[in-house]
């Protein structure tokens, strides 16, 4: 690995090292890096627990426990210059063990989690239905089936422990092998993080392959069937937006989700659909990657209130959220999403709504835009 000189262009090369040499340990280093920074590992992963020992009848401990955006538990195990032999067989009890949580003990165990290390202020519910983009957890199925994923990481991997992963990947077990190299260049730390089994184009073909037989053999049928009736609403939304000859969805598909999303004009701001069993509602969100960016968004459109909700006929939720990431306005109304009779009437009034939210944000978000991209420029 090379760091790039740019005043006197030129290429020098970092050294690597071994978290020995360093003085680095697995649970005070490695494990705080992935746990601060779990995307680290190729994926969006909430860590729910670290150094978990839930165990019945054994004292061993897992070092992290993670849900992927599918709501699958992954098992993470790190080792810092060396795999050792043993480490597939100890993740495999590991999974073995966590493959038996319902949702509720997930719940609990992220609940733990928070009020442990984040200082109790957040709801472990309401936090994996965000990370989840959900509305409900009654909407998915926490650690389903035998899904279980299996993270090991670790400098450097043993053939018998590359051997047994690639053996299990091969019986639709999703193993994985993370190498992780310490570079040092003066006093710089540098960490390079590579997936090693799968390689990146092996893995794109094997989810492919894995999502195909999942196709084939189906979901679960209340899931299932809530999927296919949400596309059909989307369906008729998309179908008469197109009759009014409105051009914001014109590129937008009917979808599985619970919402559905449109650009405004300003990056990682959408105008958005939501239809759930019991609400209806439309929304317009600040989604940008630093929380401080939506606040700031949030804030400087709240001065407007007045005109824009005199211009949209009705008072509308400003959401700080100040919690979470993003922010957001909605307006919304109780429905019955699954009477499919009274959805005519519900498609008119989110075709309705969203061009009156438009109406009366199209103007304010132009001008917020042109602020923001000043405030962005100049700090």
């Amino acid at each position: 690995m090379f760091r790039v000189n740019h005043s006197e262009n030129r290429l020098e090369k970092l050294e690597q090292k071994r978290f020995s040499d360093l003085n680095l340990s697995e649970r005070q280093h490695l494990q705080e890096w992935l746990v601060g920074q779990p995307d680290a590992l190729g994926e969006d992963l909430l860590i729910i627990q670290k150094e978990f020992d839930g165990f019945a009848d054994t004292r061993e401990r897992l070092d992290l426990l993670a849900l992927d955006k599918d709501g699958q538990l992954v098992v993470i195990e790190n080792k810092l210059d060396d795999s050792g032999r043993d480490v597939t067989w100890q993740a495999l009890k590991y999974t073995a063990y966590v493959s038996s949580l319902t949702m509720t003990q997930i719940v609990d165990i992220y609940q733990k989690y928070l009020e442990r290390y984040c200082g109790g202020g957040d709801d472990a519910q309401n936090a994996i239905c965000e990370f989840l983009e959900i509305e409900d957890l009654g909407e998915v199925v926490l650690n389903e089936g035998s899904g279980q994923r299996l993270f090991l990481v670790a400098a450097n991997f043993r053939k018998e422990v590359t051997a047994t992963v690639l053996w299990l990947r091969e019986y639709r077990i999703d193993a994985r092998c993370f190498k992780v190299v310490p570079y040092a260049f003066g006093d710089e730390l540098f960490v390079d993080i590579q997936p090693v089994i799968p390689t990146p184009e092996a893995a794109d073909f094997m989810i492919g392959m894995a999502e195909k037989e999942s196709e084939a053999r189906g979901v679960h049928g209340e899931q299932k069937e809530l999927h296919s009736l949400r596309r059909d609403y989307w369906e008729m939304t998309l179908e008469a937006l197109k009759k009014e000859g409105d051009t914001l969805y014109q590129n937008i598909n009917p979808s599985k989700d619970h919402w559905l999303s449109a650009g405004s004009g300003m990056r990682s701001c959408h105008y958005t659909f939501i239809f759930t069993k019991s609400e209806i509602r439309v929304e317009f969100s600040f989604h940008k990657k630093n929380a401080e960016e939506n606040k700031w968004l949030f804030d400087r459109l709240k001065k407007q209130k007045e005109q824009i909700e005199k211009t949209f006929g009705h008072e509308i939720d400003w959401l700080r959220l100040d919690d979470k990431k993003s922010s957001r306005l909605q307006f919304g109304i109780q429905c019955d999403g699954l009477n499919r009779d009274k959805w005519p009437e519900y498609v008119d009034w989110h075709v309705n709504h969203i061009q009156k939210l438009r109406a009366a944000l199209e103007g304010p978000i132009a001008e917020l835009n042109t602020a923001f991209k000043s405030w962005e420029n100049h700090g």
